[in-house]
């Protein structure tokens, strides 16, 4: 760049047009400075004048050879080169700093500036990852050939610490079905895990490790109360194997209403989310933007079994009081009526509302209070039973509007059950009784 400079600088004067007519001489103080416009008048021969330049001191051949000089004689062109020399380094040296400089960042790099949103994500990811873990499903097979008995992996999910005492929580239908479980840490430690215990009807379950308190971080636990559709979410887990995986997204619905996937007991105040869900996601932490549990992953809704934009998650409300029975007592204690109803859609085709009950063990509390079951006369023909019409004054169309009112009752209460016998109604007292144990 400098020589380049000093190559433009020269020929800036070295393209002045001739002096006036009146003199024919500068003298050797004074010099023709050209104005832009006159630096076109003499386009060529400017090598020409280069090369004679080059020759000092100059003669008057010299300045013969070159008419685009004024007629200087040696003692003022040298004046006049050492100015020249001097303007052109002066600005080929101050050209040539930022060039170094814009170099120079160049190859060094800068660090990556983050805007804060992404920022938070960030700190969010890293302080919570630890909370989370893989949860692998293992079941005993014996080969058909040799008979060895093998244990092999039959599924995987997540799920996360919940205290120091290495309890973890995880959706029931990620341990169903195994004989043994094991549970990787962020750490990539693995440690066999046993059940604590579960809850069917809110696919909710809970295992402990034996592993140090000091690699067990529990996760900051939220309030599901409050939370508002738009608001932004997160969800971390281990689809297809892929451990920690974060993604994002929003609450897309609340009060939504899904069947377990084990006993078909509906579950209610169901958060919806866009948040990529996948297989292995299922029991992983659902998070607000404080880094605080607000549910359980626990499915999707999808043709094709992958994410779909429509993913459900537990509320952690509805979580915390059934972890705390099961940490305590190692099970849930919930009232039941002690029946078995029929579909709802067999309940339409004879044009009633209600639950039609089929089987009302005489052992369980609608059996002791006289509710009356569905069977067959001695010619074959079916006799319908009691059809539930309401439960303390609240209707009843469908088995989920059954167990949504007992999902509000408790152990030893007593209900008013309305049934539809024959072509009349009666109205039972039922006590209600705990659900017996499951294994």
């Amino acid at each position: 760049m400098a020589t380049t400079s000093s190559l433009l600088l020269s020929t800036l004067f070295l393209h002045s047009p001739p002096p006036p007519p009146s003199s024919s001489r500068f003298s050797n103080a004074s010099f023709f400075i050209p104005s832009p416009r006159s630096l076109s008048l003499y386009p060529v021969r400017s090598k020409r004048c280069l090369r004679i330049l080059s020759k000092l001191p100059l003669d008057d051949t010299d300045n013969d050879a070159c008419p685009l000089l004024p007629r200087l004689s040696a003692a003022a062109v040298k004046p006049f080169l050492l100015l020249c020399t001097s303007v052109a380094l002066s600005f080929s040296l101050f050209a040539a700093s930022p060039a170094v400089e814009s170099a120079a960042a160049f190859v060094v790099t800068t660090p990556r500036k983050l805007q804060t949103d992404e920022l938070a994500t960030v700190r969010l990811f890293q302080e919570n990852t630890p909370s989370v873990v893989y949860i692998t499903n293992l079941a005993v097979r014996q080969d058909a050939f040799t008979l060895d008995v093998l244990e092999v992996p039959q599924g995987s999910g997540s799920g996360f610490v919940w205290d120091k005492q290495g309890h973890i929580v995880t959706n029931y239908h990620v341990i169903r079905g195994a004989s043994d479980l094991r549970v990787t840490l962020a750490d990539q430690t693995t440690y066999d895990a046993k059940v604590v215990g579960f809850d069917q009807d809110k696919d909710v379950a809970v295992l402990r490790i034996d592993a140090p308190k000091d690699k067990l971080r529990p996760i900051p636990v939220g309030v599901s109360a409050d939370l508002l559709v738009g608001q932004k979410v997160f969800a971390i887990g281990n689809p297809f194997g892929l451990d920690h995986t974060l993604t994002t997204g929003v609450i897309s619905g609340l009060r939504r209403e899904i069947s377990s996937a084990a006993t078909g007991r509906p579950i209610q105040d169901v958060i919806q989310t866009d948040a990529a869900i996948n297989p292995g996601n299922s029991g992983g932490p659902l998070l607000d933007s404080s880094g605080t549990l607000i549910g359980i992953n626990t499915a999707i809704y999808s043709p094709s079994g992958a994410s779909s934009g429509v993913g459900f998650s537990i509320p952690v409300d509805t979580v915390g009081g059934i972890v705390d029975q099961l940490v305590r007592f190692g099970k849930v204690t919930r009232p039941i009526l002690g029946i078995k109803f029929a579909p709802d859609q067999s309940v339409e085709q004879l044009g009633v509302s209600g639950v039609l009950v089929l089987d009302a063990p005489p052992t369980g509390p609608a059996g002791k209070a006289g509710l009356q079951s569905t069977k067959r006369d001695g010619y074959g023909r079916l006799i319908l039973g009691d059809i539930i019409t309401s439960v303390n004054g609240t209707k009843v169309t469908n088995g989920s509007d059954l167990y949504r009112i007992l999902d509000q009752c408790k152990v030893g209460d007593e209900v008013t059950v309305e049934v539809l016998r024959g072509d009349h109604k009666e109205k039972i007292s039922v006590t209600l009784e705990p659900k017996p144990d499951e294994t």
